[in-house]
């Protein structure tokens, strides 16, 4: 029997795409230039700054302004964080049969804490959580575990009392390293990639069928 649910943030808990989409096209818009369609920026909305000011502007890391543009974006998605970011359907329902069925539930995300706590917030469920672990709390990131050993340190879990559901294969890296059991989603971002592959203990296709593997070993 498990005894937590963490869930990644972007692409499992939240569909966060449409807002940071947004945050591009501002830029773009700043600059007399087109935007992009949210079909585009979607597909990297894992990979964060560095994979929405790539579509947005055919730069990485390298690039002389990458670092300027990068803190801009970063603002601006600040400021807009929560206009159209939204549960993913059956996520609502799933957090309420999860605490109605005794388990705790929180999250880890490489997301920092300066977006993740107050987006958690604006979705009405900052407080629900009993922790929300960021990209910067723990000096690591996943597929570091540490982050997921900070969350179980937090609930006074065993991690292998813990479940980390995530759509992108470093969650699940992530998870196994700490020792949890892992579940993938299908309806996350997967950022190109096949969750069949990435070793989970089980891949699901809707937030409905975690619950089962509350009760099992998946």
């Amino acid at each position: 029997m498990m005894r937590a649910v963490l869930f990644d943030l972007d692409g499992t808990f939240a569909d966060t795409a449409p807002d940071l989409g947004r945050a591009v096209n501002i830029m773009r818009a700043a600059r007399g230039l087109e935007p992009v369609p949210l079909s585009e920026t979607r597909r990297v909305t894992s990979l964060g700054a560095r994979g929405l000011l790539g579509v947005g502007f055919g730069m990485g890391p390298d690039h002389a302004d990458y670092a300027a543009m990068r803190d801009e974006f970063l603002q601006i998605y600040e400021n807009n964080l929560c206009c159209d970011t939204r549960l993913f359907p059956g996520i609502a329902e799933l957090v309420d049969r999860i605490e109605s069925d005794g388990l705790r539930w929180g999250i880890v995300t490489n997301k920092a804490e300066r977006f993740a706590l107050p987006l958690m917030r604006q979705l009405g469920y900052g407080t629900r959580a009993a922790c929300i672990i960021g990209g910067d709390t723990t000096g690591h990131m996943k597929p570091h575990p540490a982050p997921l050993l900070a969350a179980a340190g937090i609930l006074a879990l065993p991690p292998a009392a813990c479940i980390y559901v995530g759509d992108d294969q470093r969650d699940i890296a992530a998870g196994k390293a700490a020792g949890m059991q892992t579940i993938a989603v299908r309806f996350g971002y997967l950022n190109g990639s096949n969750p069949d592959e990435w070793g989970a203990a089980a891949v699901v296709d809707t937030p409905a069928e975690i619950l089962h593997h509350t009760h099992s070993d998946c």
